[in-house]
């Protein structure tokens, strides 16, 4: 089983299949999940931003694009950051998430781009990133929809007579699984809809969005195989605020 972080990324038939799909433009990236995050996001305009689970830095330099002040972006991954662009206001650090500290305060923006399934201890993250923040300050991220990493394996869809059915399964119960994706035995974990957005609740934060996106018309004009992803969903996407006074 191959874990996240360094452990996959690093690893040269993951890299190589994820680079080719990323620059292929037929995942769910590009036509789901960035416009979902962007409908999410607040202005950046003068913000200190903190990007976990950065890859080669997309998301972050389009932040700093946007006026971010200045963006930390952080991956635990050395292929990845190596492939990063550079940009004047984005600082890169290779750091896993599980230790990454940053001061109290720090941040009027963290975000996270389909990486925190892959992290194993979701309410201590959860609880630090809302040590980061600012008062008012804002927490986004994107995640694999539960529904798909209910079952144990992740073994997409199955067939079911003449069609096609998504299986789940074992949804109460939380924790690793497994999935062949690009490469044979990708460790993730599952947790409940309601995990996710309680994590946020027990840190302190306020709920300011979810979001179960699917593709628009013009993605499935361009893009036919897309039409799945409105059968299920594929993505869940949440945002919470730090209050800016402390019940």
């Amino acid at each position: 089983m191959i874990a996240a972080g360094r452990d996959l990324y690093d690893d040269p038939r993951f890299f190589e299949g994820y680079r080719r799909l990323r620059d292929s433009g037929a995942g769910i990236n590009d036509a789901i999940e960035i416009p979902a995050m962007s409908r999410m996001l607040p202005p950046v305009a003068g913000a200190t931003v903190v990007d976990l689970g950065c890859g080669t830095g997309a998301l972050a330099r389009r932040l700093a694009d946007a006026g971010a002040a200045q963006v930390l972006a952080v991956d635990s991954s050395r292929r990845m950051l190596a492939s990063a662009a550079p940009h004047p206001r984005v600082r890169y650090l290779r750091a896993g998430l599980e230790e990454l500290t940053l001061p109290a305060c720090h941040a009027d923006l963290v975000v996270s781009s389909l990486v925190l399934h892959y992290v194993a201890d979701y309410p201590g993250l959860v609880g630090r990133v809302a040590h980061w923040l600012r008062p008012g300050g804002r927490f986004v991220f994107s995640i694999e929809h539960p529904i798909c990493t209910a079952a144990d394996p992740m073994a997409g869809w199955l067939t079911a007579g003449e069609g096609t059915v998504w299986p789940v399964d074992d949804y109460a119960s939380e924790g690793p699984r497994t999935q062949n994706w690009i490469i044979e035995s990708v460790e993730k974990h599952h947790r409940r809809m309601s995990t996710l957005i309680g994590g946020l609740i027990d840190a302190g934060l306020e709920l300011t969005g979810i979001d179960e996106p699917v593709p628009g018309p013009a993605a499935l004009r361009s893009q036919p195989h897309l039409a799945e992803h409105l059968r299920r969903p594929s993505l869940l996407v949440l945002g919470a605020r730090r209050p800016r006074q402390r019940a």
